[in-house]
């Protein structure tokens, strides 16, 4: 599980918080968070709110991904991609052209069709539960 320092919408005050409840890594966090109740627990204990959990959850999922790690987060970030909620916008084609062009700029290799597609999969998949 990625630690939860790699999340971008999190501001430190609140990491700080989250790793003083001991929540340091993206699946800790998905896990405290799983229902709407726990979700406004943990906004109430951070002195946050539930919109902010939502935010954080969305871009943990995202990170959660397989085969998804600091490379995978840069190229999907120039993208403008930064939660599974953006993925569940977009077709698979629009996925993998944006992915394609946003590994261009960085001078890095587009993520494989086959990744690209299991990620939309995925993302699909988590938008059920």
């Amino acid at each position: 599980m990625p630690p939860l320092s790699q999340l971008q919408r999190v501001p430190l005050v609140y990491q700080e918080r989250l790793d003083r409840q001991g929540i340091f890594t993206t699946g800790l966090l998905l896990e405290v968070s799983e229902t709407s109740t726990r979700r406004q627990y943990l906004a109430d204990q951070l002195g946050a709110t539930t919109n902010d959990v939502n935010d954080w959850r969305d871009e943990a999922m995202l990170l959660n991904l397989a085969r998804f790690g600091p490379l995978e987060q840069a190229v999907f970030t120039q993208a403008g991609i930064t939660g599974i909620a953006q993925v569940l916008e977009l077709s698979l084609d629009e996925l993998r052209a944006r992915l394609a062009r946003s590994a261009h700029i960085l001078g890095v290799e587009p993520p494989d069709d086959l990744t690209v597609e299991g990620w939309w999969e995925q993302a699909q998949t988590l938008e059920e539960e």
